[in-house]
């Protein structure tokens, strides 16, 4: 009966029906299921048990929005979702994380001033040589005399004084010799023709001016060693010696070694701009105005925008873009004048209303190198990227709506992008081992898990941290990434690992540094 009213058949449907049904039963071969289209129909024949029609439809239903696209005619969206398979099959987390990286080169260099906070954070463009040495003069280490070594222990007469900043021979033009001694603070300058610091330990008080202000012979009472307790000129930093190497990352160390030796302006590798916009018609501004209708407040951006400003980068909010072909379109043209990464959140599943992926390939002509990963949460990731006459590439990333899934991708994905354009070398995230303070059941996709993580302490504590989930792992649940400091990475279940056991030892991605 079916058959005589299609106008073609659709036999891999079928096929497609009949292998699952042959899971459960020899019996299916007995089955004989037609699929087809009439018009702008899809007939499908399913079996007649509830549990076949349910397993039998799991199958169905990843295809149906497709179909009915290619029988309404819709070739634009058949044609990119065509393109997106093509290129996202089988794409792992590993592999999508090399596609990106791959895809990205840093940003070229620009000057900035050691004086400023913009420079913490930054990536060394070229090399840093020292244009002067450290110390600049023979340096004393201790508060002490100095004094010539050969002159071994004794008696000797304090002839001047000189502290740190003094320029030796302000105070005395009176040339070391033999039995004398000047009175040398720590960081001041080695009077010349001294050789020996003997700190005022091992010394002892002999005479003083009658006023006591003034020492007058002092005794070394050990006999001091050349060059002893004296930093000679460049004995830190030699003159010409390169102190900070290219991709060098510029922490509070760093910075106090330009100051050291007077670097004032520094190469660093420019910082990507990022645009964060969120997409649907469902989302309203996140402050101010109370809930109406079938709205929700637009947690994903807020999140984001403050999760690249914590990374010193800088950020332009993009709003929010109503669910419409037209309107993704205008926002993008705007974002790309001024962002090299554009990051959203929604419309990349497999909705009608889901048009990101097809905007950008349609209307940009962006190259879409995946649309989905086999990682929960994150599934519907997408990464794209568009070629711009004299610029750098931009990066689109299509992040899912749902927070959680926002919140993992940008820490897999998005942030060691903006940490390779700003010039990081290894810009992922820092991954390590931790043992599990509790069973964990696996899900069918490899998972990112929120968790906590406990640190041991004491001499006799074992060297791994214990990680604890943070509960409810949906991914529409932001509160299971509040207390988080990492996430594990689980393998996905299979019919031999269905769980992970207390005291297991896994991988864990490290959330709480920048």
């Amino acid at each position: 009966a079916t058959s005589r009213v299609l106008d073609r058949r659709a036999d891999g449907l079928s096929t497609a029906l009949l292998l699952k049904s042959l899971e459960s039963t020899p019996y299916a071969v007995l089955s004989r299921g037609v699929s087809g289209m009439r018009g702008q129909t899809l007939i499908v024949n399913l079996p007649g048990s509830q549990k076949a029609v349910d397993e039998c439809f799991a199958v169905l239903e990843p295809v149906l929005a497709h179909a009915v696209k290619q029988l309404q005619g819709r070739i634009v969206e058949v044609k990119a979702e065509h393109v997106e398979m093509q290129q996202s099959a089988h794409c792992n987390v590993d592999e999508a994380v090399s596609t990106v990286l791959d895809s990205v080169t840093s940003l070229p260099a620009e000057t900035v001033n050691c004086a400023t906070a913009s420079v913490l954070g930054r990536i060394l463009a070229s090399d840093v040589i020292a244009k002067e040495p450290l110390p600049p003069f023979r340096a004393s280490v201790k508060d002490g005399y100095a004094v010539r070594a050969r002159d071994g222990a004794g008696r000797r007469r304090v002839v001047d004084v000189v502290t740190a900043g003094d320029e030796v021979g302000v105070h005395s033009s009176v040339v070391l010799q033999a039995h004398c001694a000047i009175r040398v603070s720590t960081g001041g300058p080695v009077p010349s023709g001294a050789d020996a610091v003997v700190q005022v330990e091992d010394t002892k008080l002999i005479e003083s001016s009658p006023d006591l202000t003034k020492e007058l012979v002092i005794e070394v009472l050990k006999p001091p060693a050349e060059g002893q307790d004296i930093r000679p000129v460049g004995s830190d930093i030699a003159l010409g010696a390169k102190v900070l190497d290219a991709g060098a990352k510029i922490g509070p160390c760093e910075l106090g070694i330009l100051a050291s030796i007077g670097c004032s302006l520094v190469p660093v590798h420019k910082l990507p701009t990022v645009g964060v916009a969120s997409t649907g018609n469902e989302l309203m501004e996140p402050f101010g105005a109370g809930l109406g209708g079938a709205k929700i407040r637009d947690s994903n951006r807020t999140t984001l925008l403050a999760m690249l400003s914590s990374h010193g980068f800088p950020v332009v909010d993009l709003g929010i873009i109503p669910d419409k072909a037209d309107c993704l379109v205008t926002a993008f043209e705007k974002a790309i004048k001024t962002c090299q990464v554009i990051v959203t959140t929604g419309g990349v599943s497999m909705g009608e209303r889901d048009l990101v992926k097809q905007v950008l390939t349609a209307d940009f002509n962006a190259t879409l190198h995946f649309a989905q990963v086999r990682m929960k949460p994150g599934k519907p990731t997408s990464f794209a990227t568009l070629s711009v006459a004299n610029r750098h590439p931009v990066l689109f990333f299509g992040l899912p709506g749902n927070p959680v899934s926002a919140f993992v991708t940008a820490n897999l994905y998005v942030i060691p992008a903006c940490r390779r354009l700003g010039g990081w070398s290894t810009p992922q995230r820092s991954v390590f081992n931790v043992k599990l303070g509790q069973e964990i059941r696996l899900d069918p996709r490899p998972e990112y898990h929120r968790c906590t993580l406990q640190w041991p302490s004491g001499i006799d504590a074992d060297v791994l941290p214990t990680a604890w989930s943070t509960g409810s792992q949906a991914s529409s649940r932001l509160l299971s990434c509040q207390s988080a400091s990492g996430l594990l990475i689980l393998p996905a279940r299979s019919d031999s690992l269905l769980s992970l056991p207390a005291g297991h030892v896994t991988q864990c991605m490290l959330l709480d540094c920048p």
